[in-house]
């Protein structure tokens, strides 16, 4: 059985992306953090389906080098390997620039990017040594356009799409493809900050008339994960509905 690992699976993305891998018969490796309530219902809900035995949640901070190598240990003790890496953990801030403190900032960069890095290079060795491995990363339209009041988010997401572009031609003669998921506005719990005037704004803005939905952000991740997707490398996909356009 091939193994996905997605980190920030308790939020609604990364749910949805765990799912899908479920549902492709992968067994999922789960990251979360602060989320206990969000696990148990997720738990639940993908016992009832039937996954009971094929995935399992692994607590970490991800503003923690320590909790990040003892995450990898514990991985890394289970599994053989891991095929898939979904880099999905993030948070967000919204909050002018001008009032943004620098510890709130180096929690921004830690969890989008350093975080990133670390378990990715942990990872690596033996993705280099099989030659062969998936690696995608959630960014985020902001990373490629910007948001007033989320600087240090977008230039967190911006980061990592560079860092997404370097590393897929430093891992290309390993065969490893990595690539970039740039999600626009999407139908999460995030959004609860939106008054409901202002979601229709949002929506009267986005081309295809809808925001959008965690599972189309899962469907084009396990997309770009299959061989279909095999000379697709250090891409930077939108899944916004043309909202930048």
């Amino acid at each position: 059985m091939q193994v996905a690992l997605i980190t920030g699976a308790s939020g609604d993305i990364g749910k949805k992306i765990a799912e899908k891998f479920l549902k492709k018969g992968y067994f999922a490796v789960c990251q979360y953090n602060k989320n206990e309530r969000a696990v148990k219902e997720i738990t639940d809900e993908f016992n009832k389906k039937g996954y009971k035995d094929n995935f399992a949640f692994y607590k970490a901070d991800f503003t923690s080098s320590f909790s990040i190598q003892e995450f990898y240990n514990k991985v890394k003790k289970s599994f053989i390997k891991v095929d898939v890496l979904v880099n999905n953990a993030g948070v967000d801030l919204y909050k002018l620039i001008t009032e943004t403190t620098e510890k709130e900032w180096d929690e921004v960069f830690f969890v989008n990017i350093k975080s990133v890095y670390l378990l990715t290079n942990l990872l690596l060795p033996d993705m280099i040594s099989n030659r062969c491995g998936k690696i995608i990363n959630i960014s985020s339209v902001w990373g490629k356009v910007g948001a007033s009041m989320e600087v240090a988010y977008s230039a967190s997401k911006s980061a990592l799409i560079g860092y997404t572009k370097a590393l897929a031609k430093e891992l290309a003669p390993s065969n490893i493809n990595v690539n970039c998921v740039c999600p626009g506005v999407i139908d999460t719990k995030m959004n609860g900050r939106f008054s409901k005037d202002e979601m229709k704004e949002i929506v009267d803005a986005v081309p295809i008339g809808r925001i959008g939905k965690a599972e189309d952000v899962a469907e084009l991740v396990y997309f770009l994960s299959t061989d279909k997707a095999s000379y697709i490398t250090g891409e930077v996909i939108t899944v916004d509905g043309g909202f930048t356009l």
